[in-house]
């Protein structure tokens, strides 16, 4: 990476350092600090001010991209990247895989944005020797973000390739009445949901917010952090919050994620939330006793609770799978734990487990967002939602992503038989999305 610029211009401060910024200024030089010092090959830099679609998320193409802040009165100040096409084109691949409309076509600027600029401002003093990759935000759904951010950290794995992750964006917009854009009441409410959500490292509180609700506080950094949260994922994070301010009418914040070790792949064992139904199951089996809640989990799995899906296939074929529309328990943790037990032994289309069948199994767990419902067919699709068919006391659902599953007729069909529902008149239909480990 090439700096191209002079001392004269600060991109928080602009001409005058030591204005009403000076703690985001402060912040964001140590973090600079703290990245250049795991010494990354490579960059990934989350901004919502790259090109962005409504229905695919874009990363940049090409072998190098340069930008100035010519838009701010400073010409002289910016920086030229070269782009790592081998981990362009792996994340394209994976997000390919799971059915995530994302690539590289469709750059209209490859001139890079202010939103890539500004933490390259601070890191480019350190002179490292690193490659970037550019992505950016789209309008698809908070889970899609978090599954491509998954594909970031997968992709990485898989070149092995020692990475950092910058989630660019702001909070709210609309936090005082003489700033830019106003105030709203929604602005310092979700500037208080955001951080909290950042220095706790609980990231799938960032997937539960109303959108009316981020449209009225007038963010645009939460789909870059939805981004981050799955390129962390599954891992041992810990959050370090720097500064916080809202001088202009708009929500600054800073933080660090360090992560111990390895990822659970790169270190050929599971995705945390696979080794959870795994130890529940096999202990289970081996000892007819319930396992324990393991100490050391990913807060997510300790403090959120939600719905969950085990299914366990044996030979490719699928062995058991039962499931929790709504949580049934304090935790994901504790629900991922008491469904692989009942996959394992009470879904009546399978005999039990037996103990000489626990190394032969695989697992998938499938953590369910709240259902929502929906007028017809027309708002399906079994790739991307699940779906609930309820008639007369009677529920049947089925996953997405389901092998031989093609279209919204037949994934309802099946969930009807499921239920034994015969008609689809006077049926109440709902769609769900969920988060797959692994």
């Amino acid at each position: 990476m090439r700096r191209t610029s002079s001392p004269s211009y600060h991109p928080i401060c602009g001409e005058r350092p030591g204005n009403g910024a000076k703690e985001t200024v402060i912040a964001y030089e140590e973090a600079a600090r703290r990245l250049a010092a795991r010494q990354p090959e490579t960059i990934v830099i989350i901004s919502p001010h790259s090109i962005s679609y409504a229905d695919y998320l874009h990363v940049s193409p090409g072998r190098e991209a340069s930008g100035t802040f010519g838009m701010f009165g400073a010409p002289q100040e910016g920086a030229r990247v070269q782009y790592d096409i081998p981990l362009v084109r792996a994340i394209c691949q994976l997000a390919e895989r799971k059915n995530i409309p994302a690539g590289t076509l469709g750059e209209k600027n490859p001139a890079l944005d202010h939103g890539t600029l500004i933490p390259l401002f601070f890191i480019q003093k350190y002179n490292l020797n690193f490659k970037v990759v550019r992505v950016s935000i789209s309008g698809l759904s908070d889970e899609t973000h978090l599954l491509f951010g998954r594909c970031l950290a997968a992709a990485a794995a898989q070149l092995n390739r020692r990475v950092a992750v910058v989630a660019s964006g702001d909070l709210s917009h609309k936090l005082k009445a003489d700033g830019p854009y106003g105030f709203a009441a929604e602005g310092p409410e979700f500037d208080k949901i955001i951080t909290e959500s950042l220095a706790s490292g609980d990231f799938y509180r960032l997937l539960s917010l109303d959108k009316s609700f981020c449209d009225k506080a007038g963010e645009c950094g939460l789909r870059s952090f939805q981004i981050m949260a799955g390129a962390l994922d599954g891992l041992s994070v810990h959050p370090d919050f720097l500064s916080y301010q809202d001088n202009f009418g708009v929500g600054y914040a800073v933080c660090c994620f360090a992560v111990d070790g390895p990822s659970p792949k790169d270190a050929g064992g599971d995705d945390p939330y696979v080794s959870l139904a795994r130890l529940s199951l096999e202990t289970y089996v081996r000892t007819k006793r319930p396992a324990k809640l393991p100490d050391q989990l990913p807060d997510e799995m300790k403090n959120r609770k939600a719905g969950v899906f085990v299914s366990l296939k044996k030979s490719g074929t699928l062995r058991g799978c039962i499931g929790t529309i709504s949580p049934a328990t304090t935790s994901i943790g504790e629900e991922i734990m008491q469904n692989a037990v009942w996959s394992g032994t009470q879904d009546t289309r399978f005999p039990p487990v037996r103990p000489e069948e626990l190394e032969d199994l695989t697992y998938s767990v499938d953590v369910l967002f709240p259902p929502a419902r929906i007028g017809g067919l027309q708002d399906l699709d079994p790739l991307r939602y699940g779906v609930i068919v309820s008639k007369a006391g009677r529920r049947g659902l089925l996953l997405p992503r389901l092998e031989g599953v093609d279209t919204a007729e037949q994934q309802v069909q099946i969930a009807m038989r499921k239920a034994g529902i015969g008609a689809l008149e006077g049926c109440r239909l709902e769609r769900f999305e969920v988060v797959r480990h692994p």
